[in-house]
C-alpha cells in the first residue's frame, strides 16, 4: 500500500499532537513522564500540542493522508526561541509532571548538537496503524528533502525506532540515553546523502499463503530552557 506524505495544516495541530501521544502512551518514557496512568493521555497531547504548534513556525509538521502517523521537525540553522509563554504553558498542561519534562529537558540538552542541522523531533504512528509503512514513507520523504538542502540530521529516538533509521543512513552514538533503567533513549545523526542499510527480505511464503498487514530548540540561558519536544517532548521515534 503506498502512503501519500504532505505538509500538516494549522487545524490539524491537535489531531498531530493525539498521535504523538497515543504513540508514546504504552512506553517506559511515557510511563515515567507522568506516572498517573488516567492523566498520561490528556497530558502527553496538551505537552505535545504545544511543540507542534511551534515546529510549525520553526520547522515542518508531515503526516500521512489518513492522519495516522507524523513527523515533527525543526530547522537548527541558528538558535530558536522557546514556544510562546512556554513556561505558563507548560504548568497548565502538565501540572505536577511539568518536572519530568523539565529533566528530560536536561538530558536531551546535554547530547543536542551545536552546529546546525536538521533536527527529527519526532516520528509518531497510531499504535492502531503501525506496522503497515507508514513511519517508513514518512522516513523516505524527508531523505528527499533533507538531501536537497545538504544539512546533516539529528535525533533521538526510542530502542523499537533504531533499525528504521539506520535504513535510511542514521548511524547510532553509542552513549545510550538512560532517564531510568527501563526507558533508554538513542542519539542517531546522519549525514546529507548517506545511504543506509539495506533491508532484510522477508521471508518466503509457500505459493498458497495469504500475507496479512506498522526538537527542540537550542538551549537559552538556564532561566528559560524549554524541554526538547517529546515524541512529545523529547526527539523521540515511536515506531513505524
Amino acid at each position: 500500500m503506498t502512503h501519500h506524505i504532505r505538509a500538516a495544516r494549522w487545524v490539524e495541530k491537535d489531531v498531530v499532537a493525539a498521535v504523538i501521544a497515543e504513540a508514546l502512551q504504552p512506553t517506559p518514557l511515557a510511563a515515567w513522564l507522568v506516572s498517573d496512568e488516567e492523566q498520561r493521555g490528556r497530558v502527553l497531547t496538551d505537552v505535545a500540542s504545544i511543540w507542534v504548534e511551534h515546529a510549525m513556525f520553526f520547522g515542518d509538521v508531515y503526516v500521512t493522508t489518513d492522519l495516522a502517523a507524523a513527523a515533527v521537525c525543526f530547522h537548527r540553522f541558528r538558535p530558536l526561541p522557546p514556544p510562546v509563554k512556554y513556561t505558563a504553558r507548560l504548568a497548565i498542561a502538565a501540572g505536577p509532571h511539568a518536572e519530568r519534562f523539565i529533566a528530560l529537558d536536561d538530558i536531551i540538552a546535554s547530547r543536542q548538537p551545536t552546529h546546525a542541522h536538521y533536527h527529527l523531533a519526532c516520528l509518531a504512528v497510531r499504535p492502531t496503524h503501525q506496522r503497515a509503512g507508514r513511519g517508513r514513507a514518512l522516513l523516505a520523504y524527508l531523505r528527499s528533502r533533507i538531501d536537497r538542502i545538504d544539512l546533516p540530521s539529528w535525533t533521538v529516538t526510542l530502542p523499537a525506532g533504531q533499525h528504521l533509521l539506520a535504513q535510511i543512513g542514521y548511524e547510532t552514538d553509542h552513549a545510550v540515553v538512560r532517564v531510568i533503567d527501563s526507558a533508554t533513549m538513542h542519539p542517531m545523526s546522519r549525514s546529507p546523502h548517506q545511504h543506509g542499510e539495506t533491508p532484510s527480505p522477508p521471508p518466503a511464503r509457500p505459493a498458497d499463503s495469504t500475507t496479512s498487514p506498522p526538537a527542540r530548540p537550542v538551549a537559552p540561558p538556564p532561566a528559560t530552557r524549554p524541554p526538547a519536544p517529546t515524541a512529545n517532548t523529547a526527539a523521540t521515534t515511536a515506531s513505524t
